[in-house]
């Protein structure tokens, strides 16, 4: 039986491509087991997969001035002393990793053991720690075709970002039985991310009287963010979070209204949903989100209004536009190779775990 770590930990997009890597790996006779941080929201997700967890202890390597600056490289040290522990343990055949600072010490211990990693790259040019890990790895997988020239040529491949199977599964009757819409108007589904955004909540809601005109609106708003002004009003539904039921709520929308998180557009390619991105500004970022929307914009995949420039006016004139175009949108996301990135990656793994 071939052996798999998987690691990668910090924010959910760290986490989420490895879930959809699991059912693969499963169906192949993989034994996984999953490294991470102690209590990072990697743990609940994957202990909720049934898949062995094993925290290590992890430190942020920041490029700014902060007190713990001065304490997490020592969290950083026991880290990697865990990492090599667990990593002679369970002397696996590859690991998967999809980066944040946990996966640092889980990729130098693969490769003091001698065990080949691959990476993925999510956003359009590599953040620290996948810098940090890129040198010890022998692929990188990557989203953009841009974050090509990032990466060493021996070693990059563009292979789109893994979704989960059931994201891909959902029913239109289903969706618009659950958010409580109908079929006679169009639907925009507007996400801000796991947090939420106050900018595009605020916004959506200030231009909610004239979409009502045409649309129907679910709005996935962040917890705490729901306006319970707005609770009952007709062609309107607000969530503060949705699980399971998300892949329906995707396949009633005709629209989405989204942040540019790199997996969160990676899933709006692979449903083929015509869609506005509104990138995290570059003042509460390192600008990362702004780069991957660019990349799609230039593609063909989506409309861009970045956040400085996003009023009522400018944004229900995207809404309208892309509507209206949403044809050339569609098409331009069919012709595209990178929607099928399990399989990519699911042949690199099993290359490399044979050798």
């Amino acid at each position: 039986m071939k052996k798999i770590v998987l690691t990668g930990g910090g924010t959910a997009g760290h986490v989420t491509p490895n879930l959809a890597l699991l059912p693969s790996l499963k169906e192949l006779g993989y034994e996984i087991h999953y490294i991470g941080s102690y209590n990072g929201i990697e743990r609940k997700l994957i202990e909720g997969a049934g898949i062995p967890y094993d925290g290590i202890s992890s430190g942020k390597l920041r490029r700014y001035f902060d007190l713990k600056n001065f304490s997490d490289p020592f969290r950083v040290l026991k880290g990697c002393a865990e990492a090599m522990r667990l990593m002679k343990k369970y002397r696996p055949d590859v690991v998967f990793s999809k980066g944040g600072f946990v996966a640092v010490p889980v990729v130098l211990a693969a490769k003091h053991y001698k065990v080949p990693t691959i990476i993925h790259e999510s956003d359009m040019t590599p953040g620290l720690a996948n810098k940090i890990c890129i040198p010890s790895a022998a692929k990188v997988c990557c989203n953009f075709p841009e974050t090509l020239e990032y990466l060493p040529k021996e070693k990059a491949v563009l292979t789109g970002s893994p979704i989960r199977k059931e994201l891909l599964a959902g029913d239109r009757l289903t969706g618009l039985n659950y958010s409580g819409l109908s079929a006679s108007r169009p639907i925009i589904l507007v996400i801000g991310g796991s947090l939420g955004s106050i900018a595009v909540n605020n916004q959506i809601r200030k231009i909610l009287p004239k979409l009502l005109d045409s649309f129907q609106v679910i709005h996935i708003c962040g917890k705490g963010n729901l306006d319970e002004s707005l609770i009952g009003r007709a062609g309107y539904v607000q969530y503060e979070y949705v699980d399971a039921p998300l892949r329906h709520l995707f396949a009633a929308a005709d629209l989405m209204v989204s942040r540019a998180g790199a997996n969160s557009i990676c899933e709006i390619l692979a449903l083929r949903k015509p869609n506005i991105l509104i990138p995290l500004s570059a003042a509460a970022s390192r600008g990362d989100q702004i780069l991957n929307a660019r990349s799609f914009e230039k593609q063909g995949f989506s409309k861009v209004l970045e956040e400085e420039q996003m009023t009522e006016e400018s944004l229900l004139s995207a809404i309208r536009d892309t509507f209206e175009n949403r044809q050339q949108y569609i098409s331009a996301m069919k012709q595209s190779p990178l929607t099928d990135a399990v399989s990519t990656i699911m042949a690199l793994i099993s290359s490399y775990a044979e050798m």
